[in-house]
């Protein structure tokens, strides 16, 4: 086995998927070895170090198993976001584009209190469609969203200008050039 010396080593790249021409970014590999994980975990938590954080939340899916991860390092409660239709009480909608489409997703309207202080978590920024809805559905409920934390960024796809054209401090593990 090769060394794996940061995160970037943990991540398979699958190409052609979903769509000929994508070079799929796999972090399933960095979960499920136990270093890289740790790893992971601790360097997504590491610029929030001293911060007053109340909730994280996590997007649908590989955020949850992130941000769940993270919110028991914190010993913070957790707040998943996800796709219409899956949260089973009473719930805030954001529409929000996607790199082949749009979606909507949702939040329980009692997720978050007013003022409280929220890091947004996920695996992947690409357009920054997903976490700018995720954003905008913690702000609507008073929420104060102090940083957006991801393993990978692709650059090229535009994501991390656009959350921190929001005014949002975006930290990412690694990047990788294209799609």
């Amino acid at each position: 086995m090769k060394d794996r010396l940061n995160v970037k080593d943990y991540i398979r790249t699958i190409p052609d998927f979903p769509h000929e021409g994508i070079m799929f970014r796999d972090v399933t590999t960095l979960f499920g070895d136990p270093r890289g994980f740790r790893m992971a975990i601790d360097l997504m938590l590491h610029p929030y170090a001293g911060l007053r954080i109340d909730k994280v939340a996590g997007l649908e899916a590989r955020g949850f198993i992130l941000g769940g991860a993270i919110a028991h390092q914190l010993a913070v409660g957790f707040v998943p976001l996800r796709k219409k239709g899956k949260l089973p009480w009473k719930t805030l909608q954001q529409e929000y584009t996607l790199e082949y489409g749009e979606a909507i997703m949702e939040i329980h309207e009692d997720a978050i209190e007013p003022g409280e202080t929220v890091l947004l978590v996920d695996d992947l920024l690409a357009t920054g469609g997903t976490a700018e809805g995720g954003i905008r559905l913690i702000e609507r409920l008073g929420g104060e969203v102090i940083g957006a934390v991801f393993i990978v960024d692709l650059p090229d796809l535009g994501g991390r200008a656009k959350l921190e054209a929001m005014g949002v401090e975006v930290t990412a593990l690694c990047a990788f050039e294209g799609e």
